[in-house]
């Protein structure tokens, strides 16, 4: 019988297989390959009903809301007082008008990235340090989440099991930007609403990890669309503010004068709609 070359040999059991750590390791990471994405279609799946349990179109397709109710604010976890009345007025994608007092005459308006308070001495620019925060809460916002993030190619999905959330049993998502920012979303076990929001951001000056959270109570239906008529704000635990609605619509049209600080328009009395 002929004699086969060692190089030979070495070269037909190379073809016919693997060495054991290789194939293990080859095994290894395709089953953390597809762990990771079951792991992110399971994600997806639920922020996907909690977006039908939010009202599916209805929910997407809501262009404005008009807000009442009264609005409480705090300072270390200490009320600041007993309570303001509020007028809310959004019109997406980026402008918003809170009116307070009785008599609506002190505004608040964001429009885009800026932010400007109208008293009876006239419009002026809200502090820098007031709109940062703003703006950076509007950038983690659970509508944002929900309509832009969700369906982003570039937001990673992880799903994180059962948590407890606002005295809920809540299932928690995390979800990644191509920023590396986070958000957390706690979402009710038998119902998928969303019930709890978190985000943290580092402050640019002191390098502190900062975290607020959202909490959402209290859901009713209004237009086919189940709204939290509570919500809080916590900040780095403490909290930070809360509202709670009287009245809300969807769709109802606002006024375009009221997203311009140099229109002088009376919220007493509106002129037209678009």
């Amino acid at each position: 019988m002929a004699c086969v070359p060692l190089w030979a040999q070495a070269g037909a059991a190379g073809e016919a297989s693997t060495p054991a750590s290789q194939s293990s390791a080859v095994q290894n990471t395709n089953s953390g390959l597809q762990a990771d994405q079951a792991d992110q279609e399971k994600a997806k799946s639920y922020l996907l009903k909690a977006i039908h349990a939010l009202g599916g179109q209805a929910y997407l397709g809501i262009h404005d809301i008009a807000e009442t109710g009264r609005g409480y604010s705090f300072h270390h976890g200490t009320a600041t007082s007993n309570g303001i009345l509020f007028w809310r007025f959004v019109e997406y994608p980026d402008k918003e008008r809170i009116e307070l007092t009785e008599q609506r005459d002190v505004s608040e308006l964001y429009v885009g990235d800026t932010g400007t308070e109208i008293t009876y001495k006239g419009p002026h620019a809200i502090k820098k340090e007031d709109l940062d925060g703003y703006l950076r809460r509007r950038k983690f916002s659970l509508s944002t989440i929900l309509r832009k993030w969700v369906n982003d190619p570039k937001v990673a999905l992880f799903y994180e099991g059962y948590a407890s959330a606002a005295e809920h049993t809540a299932y928690q998502i995390e979800l990644i930007n191509a920023q590396n920012e986070s958000v957390k979303l706690f979402l009710d076990s038998e119902t998928y609403l969303p019930v709890e929001k978190s985000f943290w951001w580092r402050d640019p000056v002191d390098r502190q990890k900062n975290v607020e959270e959202e909490i959402y109570d209290d859901y009713r239906p209004v237009q086919n669309v189940m709204t939290p008529f509570n919500f809080t704000r916590l900040f780095n635990g403490d909290m930070a503010a809360q509202r709670f609605l009287n009245t809300v619509a969807y769709n109802k049209g606002l006024d375009e004068a009221m997203f311009d600080p140099t229109s002088g328009y009376d919220p007493n009395k509106p002129e037209r709609k678009h």
